[in-house]
């Protein structure tokens, strides 16, 4: 389902443009995990596909659901609960990332760790900073310098750029100086840090910033789309949104335009459809460009 809004309340409508949840809450997220997170009153709680409060407001902030839990705030202290709505990991961090591959990242008394889904400590806070596990690995930083650890939190690329990005179809982009390139999880320069700005791979191919412009570079940091654009986007379902000058539209995998540049925002495609922004409203298109929920506001 899509967050949709009408006269300044949200709610849901299905990949057709049918309202299945009508515009009631305050806030309204994507669903996760069968269920989506919602403000009502100034207070985060969750509803089920069918717009029922399964889990009542009641916490200060709150995230989405992803391995089966999400990471709320009460009185300043995070933790995190299930499904059901109770507690699997009593409020008691100063800040938490959410779960990605069994673990998270929280921090208490200045330093981050990370917990199992038990609440159980996996790795000794110990960090300055300390992000997400993708693709085995999850960034850290110690000083001013990122580097790279495992699940048992040993370094398998040790801290040594001065920023970085996680792993993502087998490369992590990492700054060097004032420039970017990638990294294997080796540790091996795949594509040299020469880059001005970059982004991470998606369905194959990297927005990249050469010479004030933005184009596209493969995996082995060949061009396949010229830098053009004033801003590119991850592709997603094939389809990228780029801008020129003032204006979003959407390109293919050969720097083809697909969807004609007139909108003021646009963001990726997720299942089937893209939020975009004219003016101060928004609404859906589908990938042919055509509205499946108009504009509102």
């Amino acid at each position: 389902m899509l967050v949709i809004s009408e006269n300044g309340r949200y709610g849901y409508i299905d990949d057709t443009g049918k309202i299945v949840i009508e515009p009631q809450f305050d806030l309204a997220w994507k669903f996760t995990f069968v269920l989506a997170r919602v403000m009502v009153d100034g207070n985060f709680g969750y509803i089920d596909s069918s717009g029922k409060l399964v889990i009542p407001p009641q916490f200060d902030t709150a995230q989405d659901f992803y391995q089966g839990l999400a990471r709320v705030m009460i009185e300043g202290k995070w933790g995190y609960i299930g499904q059901a709505g109770h507690f699997v990991v009593p409020p008691q961090y100063d800040l938490a990332e959410d779960f990605s591959e069994r673990l998270a990242a929280v921090k208490s008394a200045g330093k981050w760790g990370y917990i199992d889904p038990t609440g159980k400590r996996m790795v000794a806070p110990q960090y300055d900073l300390a992000w997400g596990f993708f693709q085995g690995l999850a960034r850290v930083k110690i000083g001013n310098k990122i580097g790279y650890i495992d699940n048992t939190g040993n370094f398998t690329i040790n801290p040594q750029f001065d920023d970085a990005a996680n792993f993502s179809e087998g490369l992590a982009r990492v700054k060097i100086s004032n420039k970017w390139g990638y990294i294997d999880k080796r540790s091996n320069l795949q594509i040299q840090p020469d880059i001005e700005r970059a982004e991470d791979f998606s369905e194959g191919l990297a927005a990249v910033k050469i010479e004030g412009k933005w184009g596209y570079i493969d995996n082995t940091g060949n061009l396949q789309i010229q830098p053009e654009f004033d801003k590119a986007e991850r592709f997603s379902l094939g389809l990228a949104a780029v801008r020129i000058k003032d204006k979003w539209g959407y390109i293919d995998k050969t720097g083809k335009l697909q969807i004609k540049m007139w909108f003021d925002d646009a963001e990726d495609f997720f299942k089937g459809a893209a939020r975009v922004r004219i003016g101060a409203q928004f609404g859906y298109i589908d990938k042919r460009g055509n509205f499946i929920w108009n504009p509102t506001s």
